[in-house]
């Protein structure tokens, strides 16, 4: 075991007495500290009130993160540079930069994707299933690259060709095609997070005006994204053309209503005719809006369920806003009661049971009225308005029923009903309805 490690040692390091090696190894441990120590310094500096215009509110809060390994790497640098003037061995810093380097790789590239999925309920599984992954394949790269395999790596991938078409190409050459694709894409959907987060805290500009923005910005950064990419990798931007063809036969075919639902978002948005927390109506589905997407809005239910809606919906029919441009509005329950209750008591009494009610304004009073003098009683309706439409309808009306119940009770008013005769009728026997003959009158001769 011992000849093991002294291999190993002499494999790294090779005839680097020991006390330098200690004196490296402290010098690596105070560039830790001193890392360390400034990352937790500029995290109370950013995490001060600097007013409406933060730096925190664009998410530099949770990059301290990734701040702390960026520090270390960038003292160990330091470290290096003075170490290689002073003419003393930095054997360690080919073991040391390329493991911080790795640290500040996971951290930076966990940090952007939460950023961008962490208000997807449903991304968490894959992005622990991905932070797995990415991290066993940079331990994989590190220790190559530590074991001076890197290079061997290098050239295998690059050597090996893979058909493609007419043509061929090296692993390497895809490998890196598909960094590249995939490091612009997670950049500019990084932007976009950022983007839209910063477009939400602006309370001057209105709510769809913001989403409608930040979803632009984040489909013209991705459209950038792409093409940048595959310009890196040297793909000729001219073959999307047919791209493009066989996209206009697929809308042409099959995905007139995705679009549609697409162009209903941008213009549901940019007609400010519906906004999150608005309580809106549309065919069976009543609820208050908590998200405006491109393709679909969630509507959730007084009960707790939430709807995802097309677009489409809300631009092919018509839709009640209940607070479009104001929130309160009418309610209404009916009663009918006895011909010889004195109508303008029963109205006074049936408005002051109403405006007792806590939900019922006090901006609008309830108005009581005689709608009709009907066969059975006086027919009347109580209306009477809310401004908090998002809490509900039937409960307040029921809170309205039951307080007209209980005035009812109390002041001795009866409630109309039909009343009917019911009178049972005998029938006659069967053989009593059969009809008696008449007696023969011609006497026989």
């Amino acid at each position: 075991m011992s000849t093991l490690f002294s291999d190993i040692y002499v494999y790294l390091f090779g005839d680097l007495p020991v006390l330098a090696l200690l004196h490296q190894l402290g010098i690596v441990v105070l560039c830790v500290v001193v890392g360390l120590v400034l990352s937790r310094g500029l995290r109370r500096m950013l995490t001060l009130p600097l007013g409406e215009d933060r730096i925190v509110d664009i998410g530099v809060k949770s990059f301290v993160l990734v701040l702390s390994p960026l520090l270390v790497l960038l003292m160990l640098m330091l470290a290096r540079m003075v170490l290689v003037k002073m003419h003393l061995p930095v054997t360690l810093w080919p073991i040391v930069v390329p493991l911080t380097i790795s640290q500040v790789a996971m951290r930076f590239v966990f940090y952007v994707l939460r950023r961008i999925f962490i208000k997807d309920s449903g991304a968490s599984a894959f992005l622990q299933l991905f932070e797995k992954v990415f991290a066993t394949l940079v331990w994989i790269c590190v220790i190559l690259y530590i074991a001076g395999l890197w290079p061997d790596l290098i050239d295998y991938l690059d050597s090996t060709m893979l058909p493609l078409g007419r043509h061929k190409t090296s692993i390497l050459t895809v490998l890196q095609a598909a960094a590249s694709v995939l490091v612009t894409l997670i950049i500019a959907l990084w932007i976009g997070a950022l983007l839209e987060d910063r477009l939400m805290q602006l309370s001057t500009m209105h709510s769809s005006l913001r989403t409608v923005v930040a979803r632009l910005a984040r489909a013209v950064l991705i459209l950038v994204a792409i093409l940048v990419s595959l310009s890196m990798v040297g793909i000729d931007l001219t073959v999307l053309s047919v791209f493009g063809g066989a996209l206009g036969v697929g809308l042409g075919l099959g995905l007139q209503k995705i679009v549609s639902s697409y162009v209903s978002g941008f213009v549901i948005l940019f007609e400010r005719s519906m906004a999150i927390g608005d309580m809106v109506n549309v065919e069976r589905y009543f609820g208050k809006v908590t998200q405006i997407n491109s393709r679909y809005t969630i509507l959730e239910g007084l009960d707790g369920i939430e709807s995802v809606l097309p677009n489409e919906m809300f631009m092919s029919g018509p839709v009640q806003n209940y607070s479009l441009n104001r929130k309160i509005i009418r309610l209404a329950t009916s009663v009918t009661i006895l011909y010889q209750d004195d109508i303008e008591t029963v109205l006074s009494l049936l408005e002051a049971a109403a405006i007792g009610v806590e939900r019922v304004s006090r901006q609008i009073l309830p108005q009581a009225l005689l709608l009709k003098i009907g066969e059975h009683g006086l027919e009347l309706e109580i209306a009477f308005w809310i401004t908090d439409p998002e809490n509900g309808r039937l409960n307040v009306i029921s809170d309205v029923n039951r307080a007209l119940w209980r005035v009812f009770k109390a002041e001795g008013i009866q409630v109309a009903h039909p009343k009917r005769d019911v009178r049972l009728m005998h029938e006659r026997s069967f053989e009593q309805s059969v009809a008696v003959p008449a007696p023969n009158l011609v006497k026989d001769a």
